[in-house]
């Protein structure tokens, strides 16, 4: 059974730091991708950062670029979420999610954490 869980999201001010895990179970034999998912208030939900279990190069929304990173510690099952120089409208509570197929559409993950808030506020 895949169970996803997420921890590290909180309150920073604009042009801080934060880093988000993600820790899995069940992945050990699975072929596919865990995907960084967040959802603000009043928008839909998008994906921000993928990483392939064992292959695929990691995938990042335009608008998160240059700062954040997705990473992965196979020794320690988890999945990371590196965000620097942190904006307002990063704003959203973030979820970690796996699909065997990759997809970037959310509607194609199966597997999902309960989701952690990040708040970006001076």
């Amino acid at each position: 059974q895949v169970q996803l869980v997420e921890s590290g999201g909180g309150s920073v001010q604009p042009g801080g730091s934060l880093t988000l895990s993600c820790a899995t179970s069940g992945l050990t034999d699975y072929v596919g991708c865990v995907t960084w998912f967040r959802q603000a208030p009043g928008k839909e939900r998008e994906a921000v950062a993928r990483i392939g279990i064992r292959r695929w190069s990691p995938y990042y929304t335009d608008s998160v670029k240059g700062r954040f990173t997705v990473s992965r510690d196979t020794s320690k099952d988890t999945v990371y979420l590196q965000m620097n120089s942190l904006k307002p409208e990063d704003t959203a509570v973030y979820y970690c999610a796996a699909d065997p197929g990759c997809s970037a559409r959310d509607s194609d993950y199966v597997y999902w954490g309960q989701g952690t808030q990040v708040t970006v506020s001076s």
